[in-house]
């Protein structure tokens, strides 16, 4: 069996040496070599052409984004950003992946050396997604964004409820960048860990004419707003009160070793919504959210997956269509418009 072969970038000697640990323990992977900074990783990556990076953010002689920045400029490859749990780290983990990183793990704030090999399945898992996963480069300085789609109201006004795990931030900003202010209310369930969802819904809102918001219990659910399920706290469920559609948090167990799960979002809108709702899955490894998108499809809703080609990684909807839960699979480029057309309206770029 070939193994993963891994390089480690972190200037914390203690990290490094944790992550090689973490990484050398799996039968499928290897460290290749670690750097202390980004300029003697450069050389590295050319003596040994790893599969996978790990990027530490912050570090000394060249900055974290700057040296990712320019390798997917120059040699697009698999990149998972290593980041302190901070606001300012969670601001540019997320530019991270807007340039091309394929998803983050977080060092813990106490314990460090505990704490990381806590994550061990985790960090795991996230190299395993990256190595199977297509690089991508950034949009060139100075592309133009999106243009906005119109949205045409029929008589009937659906709910969108989106689920995503990895490449899924971005994934997330490019369906809900070119929706106009009046679109059907959306709720999205993304894996991420807590302290990420404040600066991804900040980031979003700023970027789209819809208004984004980190999801509250009982939050009255609206046309023209987006709810993002708190990253890493609790799962998010559609519900009823009298006439109104509203938020549930739920602060129960993981399922499917998440929370937010996917699932529970789905399972919640194929009960209370049934076919009054559109389901989409998006880029992500793993299986969440499969079997909800099915439950919602039996109820009558809609369901999309997001396609192969435009996935980082097709995990979460090759599942979905392999049980046949997805209606059609959709590129990325193409789900704003998919989403408008199946809301009970139409949509067209103005």
């Amino acid at each position: 069996m070939k193994k993963i072969r891994v390089l480690c970038v972190d200037d914390s000697a203690l990290v490094r040496g944790l992550m090689t640990e973490i990484i050398n323990s799996q039968a499928d992977m290897e460290v290749v070599a670690s750097a202390p900074d980004p300029l003697i990783a450069r050389e590295l990556i050319k003596q040994h052409n790893p599969d996978v990076l790990t990027l530490d953010v912050e570090m000394p002689r060249m900055d974290g984004l700057d040296f990712l920045e320019r390798l997917m400029r120059l040699r697009p490859m698999p990149v998972v950003m290593v980041s302190s749990l901070t606001e300012r780290n969670s601001e540019v983990t997320l530019r991270a992946l807007e340039l091309g990183a394929v998803d983050f793990v977080t060092k813990p704030k106490l314990g460090l050396r505990d704490g990381l090999l806590e994550y061990s399945t985790l960090i795991a898992d996230k190299i395993r997604a990256a190595a199977h996963s297509k690089p991508r480069q950034a949009p060139a300085a100075g592309t133009a964004a999106p243009r906005r789609l119109t949205h045409v109201y029929s008589t009937t006004e659906k709910l969108v409820l989106i689920g995503s795990s990895t490449g899924g931030t971005e994934a997330i900003r490019q369906v809900l960048e070119p929706l106009p202010a009046n679109s059907p209310a959306i709720m999205i369930t993304q894996h991420m860990p807590a302290g990420f969802t404040k600066s991804f819904v900040q980031r979003l809102d700023n970027l789209c004419a819809v208004q984004v918001h980190e999801a509250e219990d009982g939050q009255r659910v609206l046309p023209g707003h987006v709810y993002l399920a708190p990253g890493g706290v609790a799962h998010m469920k559609l519900a009823r009160s009298g006439a109104n559609y509203v938020v549930k948090l739920e602060y129960s167990d993981p399922v499917n070793r998440h929370r937010p799960s996917v699932d529970v979002l789905f399972n919640s809108a194929a009960a209370v919504a049934g076919k009054n709702a559109v389901g989409v899955i998006l880029t992500g490894m793993g299986k969440d959210g499969a079997q909800g998108l099915l439950a919602m499809k039996q109820a009558g809703a809609l369901t999309f997956a997001q396609d192969e080609a435009s996935c980082v990684v097709f995990g979460m909807p090759r599942e979905a269509l392999h049980i046949g839960a997805a209606d059609i699979a959709v590129p990325l480029s193409e789900m704003s418009e998919r989403i408008l057309a199946s809301a009970g309206s139409y949509g067209h770029r103005v």
